[in-house]
């Protein structure tokens, strides 16, 4: 398979070593008390996403719209973003929106100090806030740039790291922080994909929720297609349309003549808003 986030070894190694609706979402109230400004309903779609690394080409989704899947997640930015994107524009968005499908913008933000992998960009003690402001400006760019409005969600790319790594975690707690307060500052919803074991677990499990992102994605590959009978943490958080859940990875489907090697997902979360 190609790189997508770690490559498929470093992310076994990395799993391993960590021991259409509307509404108005939940998630933590740091990110529902959004200040004054008139926030755009948040659009939920609830059932199974995908993603991959490649967003797949137009005539590829549309052989893909059987009803099995309707979201695909794609990779907007960052400087660890693991392969090109040659058919991501602005014309494919409206168009795969057009369709049906609901689209799901991911950022492969700077990574942890204390991570074991080759990302090109990390963030350190010292550099995490300004970092993740940085990252935020240039995800809402690249998320405006290919016609996903204000009041859309990015979710923010955090791959596994050692969380009982005091140093490491609050690092990286500061940098999820500032770049979610950025976000709600340029009227986008924050949301994070991460592992359940550490990434995910960090968020879920922070004692002080200030600008924490009001959206989680659970990577938890038990094969289970479910944002609830598997939540790892209480079941009052995350609430009202805020969870994804990547319960299969690296399944390789055909759907009218066209393969592709993707992750599974459960989804009950926002999606962005195309216009």
């Amino acid at each position: 398979m190609s790189r997508h986030r770690l490559s498929r070894k470093s992310r076994y190694i990395a799993w391993a070593t960590t021991g259409v609706v509307v509404a108005a979402g939940a998630g933590f109230a740091a990110q529902t008390s959004m200040a004054a400004t008139a926030w755009p309903a948040q659009k939920t779609y609830t059932g199974r996403a995908f993603d991959t690394c490649t967003a797949p080409s137009l005539s590829a989704m549309k052989a893909w719209r059987t009803g099995f899947y309707g979201a695909a997640a794609v990779y907007i930015g960052g400087k660890n973003r693991g392969c090109a994107q040659p058919n991501l524009t602005k014309s494919w968005v409206k168009s795969v929106n057009a369709t049906g499908w609901k689209v799901i913008p991911l950022y492969v933000g700077a990574q942890p100090p204390c991570q074991k992998s080759a990302n090109p960009e990390r963030f350190t003690s010292s550099t995490a806030a300004s970092v993740g402001a940085s990252n935020a400006r240039d995800a809402v760019a690249k998320a405006s740039a290919l016609g996903m409005k204000a009041g859309s969600p990015i979710y923010l790319n955090m791959e596994s790291y050692d969380i009982t790594d005091k140093a490491c975690n609050d690092a990286t707690l500061t940098y999820v922080r500032s770049f979610t307060k950025t976000l709600r500052n340029a009227t986008y919803r924050g949301g994070l994909y991460g592992f359940s074991s550490s990434s995910a677990a960090a968020i879920a499990t922070a004692a002080n929720k200030t600008d924490l992102p009001g959206n989680l994605w659970y990577a938890l590959w038990d094969k289970k297609n479910t944002t609830t009978t598997d939540w790892p943490w209480k079941p009052t958080q995350y609430t009202n349309h805020s969870r994804g859940h990547q319960y299969m990875v690296n399944s390789k489907e055909t759907r009218g003549g066209h393969a592709i090697t993707v992750d599974r997902n459960a989804w009950d979360a926002p999606v962005a808003i195309i216009g």
